[in-house]
C-alpha cells in the first residue's frame, strides 16, 4: 500500500508473484480439468465444417454479456438489431446497444491485430480505443493511458469513502512496464498465466473507464496468443456475471493477502466451467445444423435453402432484402424462400408487421440467451476525479 493523505493508494507487486505459486495437489487438479475442458472444447471445434458460423454469435454473447456486468440494459437481440441494415424502426433499441456493438469491433480488431502485432501495451490502448469510441466513457480518454487518480466504490463515492484505489500514475506505469514483460512469459502453465495477468491488469486499473470490459477481452487474447485456443470460443463473462460477488472478492484478497492461489481456483473453475458449457453448446449447434439440413433437403427444392441456413449461422436476424442481396437471387425467390423457412418452422416473423418484416433464427439464438440483465446492489462503479498530484 502506498499512503496519501486522506486515502492509500495500492501498488501491486511485479509478475510472476514472490514466492511462487503453488500448484498443490487440489489446485493442480483444477488446473488438469481447464486443461481438459478448453483441450475438448478446441476439439469440437476444429471438427465442425465451418467454425466462423459459431465464432460470430458466441462473441457477441460474449459482448452482451461483459457489458451487462458494466450496467448496460441491452441483450443479445438487441444488439443482433442494432447490426442490421438498415437499422429496424420496429424496435427501440437501448442507447447502450452502442456500447456493445463497439465491444464486438474491439474483440475482432483485436483477434486480427495479433496476428500481426504482439500482445503490448500499444495493442491494450488500441483496443480501449475501440470500445470508447462515441459511447458513454468517450470523455475518458479512449486509448490513453490514465493521467491522474481514480477509484472503485460505491456509486458517487468520494476516494475517502473508496473501497480500492489503484496504483497513483508513476507507480501505474511501472506496473505497466512489468506488466507488457510478463505477457510474454512462457514459463508458467498457459491458464495460469492468463489468470495471473486478468488480475493484474484489474488491480493495475490503467484507464479511467473501460478497465473491466479491456481486462476481459484481454482473457480472450491471451488464450489465443498462448495457442490453447485455435478460434475464440471460451469467454468468461457468464461465468464472472453469475460469480460477481465473489469475483471480487477474490481479487480483493490477492491485494489485502496475496492471495493468488485462492484466486486461480476461483479463475480455473470459471474456465472449465466454461469450456464445458461452451462445448455442450458447440454440440448442440452441430445437432440443430444437421437437423435442419435434413428438413430442408426434404421440403426446400434446390440449393438456395442450404445457402440461406449457412447465412443464418452467421446473421440469424434477417430480412427479405438482405436475404436477396446476400444469396445474389430475386426478390420474388427470396421472399418465397423465407416464407418456406418460416413454414418449416426454422424462421420466425418478430416484428408482427405486414411491411418491412424482420425473421429470426430463433432455434439459433436461443441457444446462446442468458436471463435478463440486472444490476446487483453491491456492483461496483468506476469514478474519475481530478489529477491531484
Amino acid at each position: 500500500m502506498k499512503q496519501r493523505t486522506g486515502y492509500a493508494a495500492f501498488v501491486p507487486a511485479p509478475l510472476p508473484p514472490d514466492p511462487p505459486i503453488v500448484l498443490d495437489g487440489a489446485l493442480q487438479a483444477l488446473l488438469s480439468r481447464a486443461d481438459q475442458a478448453v483441450g475438448r472444447l478446441d476439439g469440437v471445434i476444429q471438427t465442425v465444417p465451418n467454425p466462423d458460423f459459431f465464432v460470430y454469435m458466441y462473441v457477441r454473447r460474449e459482448a452482451v454479456l461483459s457489458s451487462q456486468i458494466e450496467g448496460t440494459q441491452s441483450t443479445l437481440e438487441d444488439l443482433l438489431a442494432a447490426e442490421l441494415e438498415p437499422q429496424p424502426t420496429w424496435r427501440h433499441l437501448p442507447q447502450d446497444v452502442e456500447e456493445v456493438v463497439n465491444y464486438v469491433r474491439a474483440m475482432n480488431y483485436g483477434l486480427a491485430r495479433i496476428s500481426d502485432l504482439p500482445l503490448s501495451l500499444r495493442l491494450i490502448t488500441e483496443i480501449h480505443r475501440e470500445l470508447l469510441t462515441g459511447v458513454r466513457g468517450s470523455h475518458r480518454r479512449p486509448g490513453e493511458f490514465r493521467r491522474s487518480q481514480n477509484w472503485i466504490g460505491p456509486e458517487n463515492a468520494t476516494l475517502a469513502e473508496a473501497t480500492f484505489v489503484p496504483p497513483p500514475v508513476h507507480e501505474m506505469k511501472q506496473a505497466l512496464d512489468n506488466y507488457e514483460r510478463f505477457l510474454h512469459d512462457q514459463e508458467s502453465p498457459a491458464l495460469v498465466h492468463v489468470g495471473l495477468a486478468h488480475a493484474q491488469f484489474e488491480t493495475i486499473h490503467p484507464f479511467l473507464d473501460g478497465n473491466g470490459r479491456v481486462g476481459r477481452l484481454l482473457i480472450t487474447f491471451l488464450l489465443v496468443h498462448r495457442g490453447v485456443l485455435h478460434r475464440p470460443l471460451l469467454y468468461l463473462s457468464v461465468y464472472l456475471k453469475r460469480h460477481r460477488a465473489e469475483y471480487y472478492d477474490r481479487l480483493m484478497a490477492i491485494r489485502e493477502s496475496g492471495d493468488w492461489e485462492g484466486w486461480l481456483r476461483f479463475f480455473l473453475t470459471g474456465v472449465a466451467q466454461t469450456a464445458e458449457e461452451a462445448a455442450v453448446t458447440a454440440r448442440a449447434i452441430l445437432d440443430l445444423r444437421e437437423e435442419h439440413r435434413r428438413v430442408i433437403q426434404e421440403r426446400v427444392p434446390g440449393v438456395n435453402g442450404f445457402r440461406l441456413l449457412d447465412l443464418l449461422f452467421q446473421r440469424p436476424l434477417v430480412h427479405v432484402n438482405l436475404v436477396k442481396d446476400s444469396l445474389g437471387i430475386a426478390f420474388v425467390t427470396a421472399n418465397k424462400l423465407v416464407e418456406q423457412m418460416e413454414s418449416l418452422g426454422i424462421l420466425e416473423e418478430i416484428t408482427g408487421r405486414r411491411r418491412d418484416r424482420i425473421f429470426s433464427y430463433s432455434p439459433y439464438v436461443g441457444l446462446f440467451r442468458d436471463e435478463p440483465p440486472g444490476r446487483d446492489a453491491e456492483e461496483v462503479q468506476e469514478t474519475e476525479t481530478e489529477d491531484i498530484y
